[in-house]
């Protein structure tokens, strides 16, 4: 499916920031899937033709990531971090526990298509695990009491749009 115009628009204003298309491709690739919730071949042949790239080049880009989505999956993505610093912290635990509530296996989605759950390598905030991103927001120090209310207010939630980047935001404080 092609991009909409104002898609399209939003992607020619952020490479125009830019002296080179190449340096838009993140936030191109945000654009793009904020609309369509994932990214096809065709949607990352349209980015590469906006920002004088190879599809090829774009494809690397958006397979390395993993918040970027090249199949369909929930519409909201508990990408929770599985590394040694979190797992000493409890999150293969949780991940446990959020398998149970959500009655879905890591890497699958919900029946409904509502939630998906993943685990993913570091997302850099060792110090306060288990961490989990979910959207464009991170969550520290996470129990299974804090998923569990995070999961039940996300139950009754509109569903999401996309956004520009991940913002920083905690579910439970820090401790110092």
């Amino acid at each position: 499916m092609p991009l909409l115009p104002e898609s399209t628009q939003r992607i020619r204003a952020i490479a125009a920031r830019y002296p080179h298309g190449q340096s838009a491709l993140i936030p191109a690739l945000y654009v793009a899937q904020g609309e369509q919730g994932s990214l096809s071949d065709e949607t990352l042949a349209e980015i590469a033709g906006l920002l004088g790239m190879t599809p090829v080049d774009v494809k690397a880009v958006a397979s390395f990531y993993t918040m970027f989505y090249r199949q369909p999956g929930g519409k909201f993505v508990f990408q929770v971090c599985g590394t040694l610093s979190c797992a000493l912290c409890g999150a293969e635990e949780l991940i446990r526990h959020m398998e149970e509530k959500l009655g879905i296996r890591a890497g699958q989605s919900t029946p409904d298509g509502r939630f998906k759950l993943e685990v993913v390598e570091c997302l850099g905030a060792c110090g306060s695990g288990p961490v989990m991103l979910l959207g464009d927001r991170y969550h520290h120090n996470l129990t299974p009491e804090l998923v569990d209310s995070i999961i039940d207010e996300l139950k009754t939630a509109p569903l999401p749009e996309g956004l520009p980047a991940p913002q920083v935001e905690s579910a439970g404080k820090p401790e110092r």
